[in-house]
């Protein structure tokens, strides 16, 4: 591993920002880091965590929790927020897998999915951050009538995630996820939606080659009084 990348790790731990051991988040709950009871927000496999800032900064009602496992890149966002002194972000450094181990049932309002690896050979589908297995995870910690939001310039991920969440149901037919919005190609409209204005790098990246970028918004629907 190299010097600068120890380095960072070793930053990490004195901004104050990140969990990086589900031990750590057991000390404190998030209305006691945050100060507010205000809805916190995730962005999964954030990356460099700029959509998380950005999210932030435009609404500073709302909490915002990065999370990825790479601490290289979850340190340049959490460092931006440190220095920016921002008070309604978060960090975690971890797997996806472990939600569950972060927040309680009930606790998230709105899960952000942007640009994730496709995994696309149908035999690592189980990676996709769409898959069944990952919904399972998100329809636990998600509130009633919480918001999945999904930004990929991959057309095959695209459709794979539209055609699994509309499917995520019981033998009984009962269904966990409610389609509420398929955008295709968000930026060939007249008006962008305001909430789709905010471009990743690497959104920014794809739109110069131009690739279309869809977006899909799902409502958790499943009964929580079970």
């Amino acid at each position: 591993m190299s010097r600068r990348k120890l380095k960072h790790f070793a930053e990490l731990k004195t901004f104050g920002n990140t969990f990086e051991t589900p031990e750590e988040k057991a000390k404190i709950s998030w209305q006691n880091y945050f100060g507010n009871k205000n809805p916190i927000v995730l962005e999964l496999a954030c990356g460099r965590g700029y959509y998380t800032i950005a999210l932030a900064q435009k609404f500073p009602d709302k909490n915002f929790v990065g999370v990825d496992v790479k601490g290289h890149r979850v340190w340049a966002g959490a460092k931006k927020a440190f220095d920016a002194k921002m008070k309604n972000v978060a960090f975690i450094r971890h797997y996806i897998d472990e939600l569950k181990s972060y927040f309680e049932k009930d606790e998230v309002s709105e899960i952000w999915i942007t640009f994730p690896d496709p995994f696309p050979r149908e035999g690592k589908a189980k990676k996709r951050l769409t898959s069944p297995k990952f919904l399972e995870i998100y329809k636990k910690v998600l509130k009633p009538d919480g918001i999945i939001h999904l930004k990929t310039d991959n057309e095959n991920l695209f459709e794979y995630s539209k055609e699994t969440i509309e499917n995520f149901c019981d033998k009984k037919g009962k269904c966990d996820f409610k389609m509420e919005e398929v955008l295709y190609d968000i930026h060939s409209k007249d008006s962008v939606p305001e909430l789709l204005q905010i471009t990743t790098y690497y959104e920014g990246k794809f739109l110069k080659e131009g690739r279309k970028i869809n977006y899909l918004r799902a409502i958790c629907v499943v009964d929580k009084r079970n």
